[in-house]
């Protein structure tokens, strides 16, 4: 499969340049019709997102043996999440003054907003929006924040209630719907290298090679330093895991692919499920760590936002103190945590912050042009770094899923035989 992935990623190229330049004149036509397909293939990944971070959290959970060690899993998983987002996001930062990145355009604020809708981002529309008024709506909205609050506390009510000696038959029916799940994802996934070849096919026909020498400079500026994070993760990585990293590569390279061809983390989710699980990890360990990885671990994301605001900042020749950027990005940083499953959702959280610390809406809209090239990189990315913490967190718990026959994981995904991960 990943190399049919590939295959299309590189006719995608293709094709999609050949239609930009032979057919300009039907090319807005041609787009709608590509974008039309991939739409398809994303909502047909957003049709089994919903019951599987359900499915994978509550059956993860009650699968641990006490609810200490869920805590304790828990706890780390946030401080390892928080630390990467602080890290990234400062090295975000420094990169881009470092670069000098939009130094010397001499931008001139325009009439106009950024061209994109947002709401006034605020703590405490970040909290109330984590837990859900009904948890049908969360489930029909695909709101995984949502999704993961409800399923942590049914999972911990089932788990107490199974300790308790009752509540097996529900367990075990969760277990079951996992199982289903899984296959149903199998089957969406063979569609994969379709939805990837339209969407690099519609990005290339709509925009050809021009993007890249009208922000030739930003373009390579930050996959330069998106070249930096992956050095810095991989080591990171390779000091918790030693060797098993190269294998981790290989076992998430699939969902990687799909991520950076279709800019969409929910595309990738369930196949690293099932890449986790052959690498080592327990099912159960893999559907506690993902779900909250997607909320809260987004490395590429969050590099983006300081990058593309301090070019911003640069581009317009804005006198800002350094102490107002700092305060500027920790906000990007808050605020960033709220975004999963939202479109274009760095984006968006720049359009709603910058403008706060005297940034020109309209400047946003300079971003736009690019988006689905600079997004292609760092979703990538977020599913690296959420590779890497779920391998790194789930490490002490590979292979201590209870051992079954080929009768029971009929249906399932196929997982190796757990090996050591370090």
């Amino acid at each position: 499969m990943s190399r049919l992935i590939v295959g299309a990623l590189v006719l995608g190229v293709g094709a999609g340049l050949l239609l930009h330049y032979q057919f300009a004149s039907n090319r807005e036509e041609i787009v709608a019709v590509l974008d039309t397909v991939t739409h398809l293939f994303l909502n047909l990944i957003k049709m089994v997102i919903a019951p599987l971070i359900f499915a994978t959290i509550v059956s993860g959970i009650t699968g641990m043996a006490k609810a200490k060690g869920l805590g304790s899993l828990f706890a780390r998983s946030m401080v390892w999440f928080v630390s990467a987002s602080l890290l990234i996001g400062t090295y975000g930062f420094l990169a881009a003054h470092v670069m000098g990145v939009g130094g010397g355009l001499g931008l001139t604020p325009a009439a106009g907003g950024s061209g994109i809708e947002t709401e006034p981002v605020t703590p405490a529309t970040f909290v109330e929006g984590l837990v859900p008024q009904s948890f049908i709506e969360a489930l029909a909205s695909n709101k995984p924040i949502q999704i993961l609050v409800f399923s942590m506390f049914f999972g911990v009510a089932l788990l107490a209630i199974k300790s308790a000696g009752g509540g097996s038959r529900l367990a075990d029916a969760i277990d079951e719907l996992t199982d289903v799940m899984l296959k149903v994802t199998g089957y969406v996934m063979t569609l994969a290298p379709i939805g990837v070849f339209t969407a690099v096919a519609a990005a290339l026909t709509a925009e050809g090679v021009g993007a890249f020498a009208t922000y030739g400079s930003l373009i390579a500026g930050f996959y330069t330093a998106l070249a930096g994070l992956w050095a810095a993760l991989i080591a990171v990585g390779a000091l918790f895991l030693g060797r098993g990293m190269l294998r981790l590569i290989t076992a998430v390279r699939e969902p990687m692919f799909i991520a950076f061809s279709t800019s969409s983390t929910e595309a990738a989710f369930p196949k690293m499920i099932s890449s986790l699980t052959s690498y080592g990890v327990d099912r159960r360990t893999t559907g506690l760590i993902l779900p909250l990885g997607y909320a809260f671990n987004i490395d590429g994301s969050m590099m983006y936002m300081t990058f593309a605001s301090v070019f911003l900042v640069n581009a317009y020749e804005i006198d800002m103190p350094v102490t107002q950027q700092i305060l500027m990005c920790l906000v990007l940083l808050v605020s960033s945590k709220g975004m999963a499953g939202v479109p274009r959702g760095a984006l968006v959280i720049i359009a709603a912050v910058v403008p706060g610390f005297g940034v020109p809406a309209a400047g946003v809209a300079l971003l736009l042009v690019i988006d689905q090239l600079l997004d292609m990189g760092r979703t990538a990315t977020n599913i690296l770094g959420n590779a890497i913490a779920v391998a790194v967190l789930g490490r002490n718990t590979a292979g201590t899923a209870p051992q079954e026959t080929p009768q029971t994981t009929q249906g399932r995904v196929p997982a190796a035989a757990p090996q050591p991960l370090h």
